[in-house]
């Protein structure tokens, strides 16, 4: 069936030609009408049916089966990000009594937000969610909040380069099934591409469609720039595409990014007919994502408990896990012990006995991957699209105008810009490392970008120099901001590092691991997040009923080499009380610096 599809496609896409096939231009996207867009949000699509779909509700049944088989267990997880949530969710479920630490004031990890002193909210990331996220689906039907989510119309939105203040789209055309809709959504795009260069991107996606995940696995040694090469597909297609893509996914640029990740998204999207279409959440994620988790869980035995920061594991001379040490001083002892934290902060607290396992000696090859998450307030109304668009821009990754898409944020009389400024590093692809330039400098140079991509729109204003050569057409001026820096985000997805991500269930126990950095297929996102908190609750739950677990992933022989020859290592700890302490995000002030200085001196290293 799939070799046939994917002959399907080929030949569908050499039969329409260039001008075949033209999708009706949508007006809101014409210069004219952009100015005023109205919010319209869109039924939701079907995501039940598909397999992943499928194999998350069966994951869902098997837990809630496992709930009175064996002795209930008192389940300790430090961390309460969407990891840390999903696995106490999953626990009740199972019948067990889980108890959620979180360092800080507020719950979210990465998807965590705060108010600043008018009352805006301050989010750490610009989150969407896809039609090709099962786990996240499935628990927003099982939480019943759906309805929160703003779906919009299925396409993907492109700042044009050459054209300042254009945009062009892949639209989906409703009732085509996968993978053709996503063929005929790119084939109809006569702005991005010439026929000829969408041909040339066909055959080297098509073993990802006859081999599936084996061939998408087998790709994580190249990065998409090597991928490329190898396959002979046209550089444009890198220029076109593959850097707004790869920006989107982690942050990162193509010739630093593992093919892997990009392949597992286009898989998703060439095998699910609603994949790619995206939804906003209709609020802040405290509210509108992390407060049902939490009434969820504590209705049904479990706690979730902020401000109580883990100082450090104490372990027997075995490893084995007697109590976890709070800074308050408080010791809880619990009869199963899960890491929900990030890989970087997991690292600082490793117990001198763990150090040289390799199951926790692969942990050296993985690393948090920093990003900048930035709020602008305009004075006016930008032209705007209700949806993320993604800018190509060399310092913007993806942005919206939340004042359109969100229903909590909307304006009907002035802007306010969510944007991922990425690259930001030299470990994703930056000659400048942003983390260490001031809020500033990181708005001037944003501001720059805005005036080339609104050329008529950003006023010439003094505050901000880079946007001193725009005309007198332009009026709107920002009047205020907000800079989020996340100096250790998800893990960085360069190529070679799937191998280094361990299993939920460890060689310790009564430990397991949760964390979007752990094994599971979707990658560094609130859906691997949310999986990876699962899987760890099947692994406690199914030990406690006696039933086999998944094992503990093989280790590379080089790991285990390294791990024999490495000498104990006490743990550092975890220094400092703000949210970068903990894997999280914070608008920087002196003292922010100081903490990071402390224990990450490298992401303030002055460069470019």
């Amino acid at each position: 069936g799939t070799v046939m599809k994917a002959a399907l496609v080929l030949s569908a896409l050499a039969a329409l030609g260039a001008d075949a096939y033209t999708a009706p231009r949508t007006a809101a996207l014409r210069r004219s009408g952009l100015s005023r867009v109205a919010m319209k949000d869109y039924p939701k699509p079907n995501v039940e049916n598909t397999d992943n779909y499928r194999a998350s509700t069966a994951l869902t049944e098997k837990l809630k089966s496992l709930a009175g088989k064996g002795e209930k267990k008192k389940v300790a997880i430090v961390g309460g990000g969407l990891a840390g949530l999903s696995c106490a969710k999953y626990l009740v479920d199972a019948g067990h009594e889980p108890t959620v630490y979180e360092a800080r004031d507020v719950l979210g990890g990465k998807v965590s937000a705060w108010q600043d002193e008018d009352g805006d909210w301050i989010e750490t990331g610009l989150h969407i969610f896809f039609g090709a996220y099962p786990n996240m689906m499935n628990l927003l039907a099982e939480l019943d909040v759906h309805d929160r989510l703003q779906w919009k119309v299925h396409k993907m939105i492109f700042a044009m380069q050459q054209l300042p203040g254009e945009f062009t789209t892949f639209d989906f055309i409703p009732g085509i099934p996968a993978p053709f809709n996503f063929g005929l959504a790119i084939l109809s795009n006569q702005k991005m591409l010439t026929l000829w260069e969408k041909l040339q991107t066909a055959p080297p996606l098509l073993p990802m469609l006859i081999e599936g995940q084996d061939f998408i696995d087998a790709q994580d040694e190249l990065s998409v720039t090597d991928f490329m090469r190898k396959y002979g597909m046209p550089e444009r297609i890198n220029e076109e595409v593959f850097i707004a893509m790869a920006k989107a996914l982690d942050f990162i640029d193509p010739d630093k990014l593992s093919m892997t990740v990009v392949l597992t998204a286009m898989n998703r999207f060439l095998n699910e007919d609603n994949g790619l279409q995206m939804a906003f959440l209709d609020g802040n994620q405290p509210d509108r994502l992390c407060a049902p988790l939490k009434e969820y869980i504590e209705a049904r035995g479990g706690k979730v408990l902020t401000e109580s920061p883990l100082k450090e594991f104490d372990v027997d001379e075995a490893g084995n896990i007697k109590a976890l040490v709070m800074r308050s001083g408080d010791r809880v002892v619990a009869d199963e012990y899960v890491s929900a934290m990030p890989v970087d902060v997991v690292k600082r607290v490793l117990p001198e006995q763990w150090s040289t396992m390799p199951y926790f000696k692969q942990l050296d090859n993985l690393e948090g991957i920093p990003v900048i998450n930035l709020h602008m307030w305009f004075d006016r109304k930008l032209k705007g699209v209700d949806h993320l668009c993604f800018s190509r821009s060399p310092l913007l990754s993806v942005y919206a105008d939340m004042s359109i898409t969100c229903k909590e944020y909307y304006d009907p009389e002035r802007s306010m810009l969510e944007l991922v400024f990425a690259p930001c590093s030299p470990i994703a692809g930056s000659d400048v490392n942003w983390i260490a330039k001031s809020d500033e400098e990181i708005i001037d140079a944003t501001m720059g970008e805005l005036a080339r991509l609104f050329p008529t729109e950003i006023a010439a204003d003094p505050t901000w120099p880079a946007t001193m050569q725009q005309g007198p057409e332009g009026q709107a001026r920002l009047r205020k901001f907000a800079v989020v820096k996340t100096p250790r985000s998800v893990y960085a997805a360069i190529p070679g590092r799937n191998k280094y991500r361990p299993s939920q269930e460890s060689p310790i126990p009564n430990f397991t691991m949760a964390g979007c950095f752990t094994s599971q297929k979707f990658l560094g996102s609130m859906e691997g997040a949310v999986l990876s908190g699962k899987l760890a609750a099947e692994v406690v739950a199914c030990k406690a009923a006696g039933e086999p677990t998944q094992g503990v992933k093989a280790i590379q022989e080089s790991v285990i080499a390294e791990a024999k020859k490495a000498a104990p290592k006490q743990p550092v700890g975890i220094r400092g009380s703000d949210a970068v302490a903990f894997g999280g995000g914070s608008s920087f002030s002196k003292k922010v610096e100081a903490e990071l200085k402390e224990f990450d001196p490298e992401q303030l290293v002055k460069m470019g």
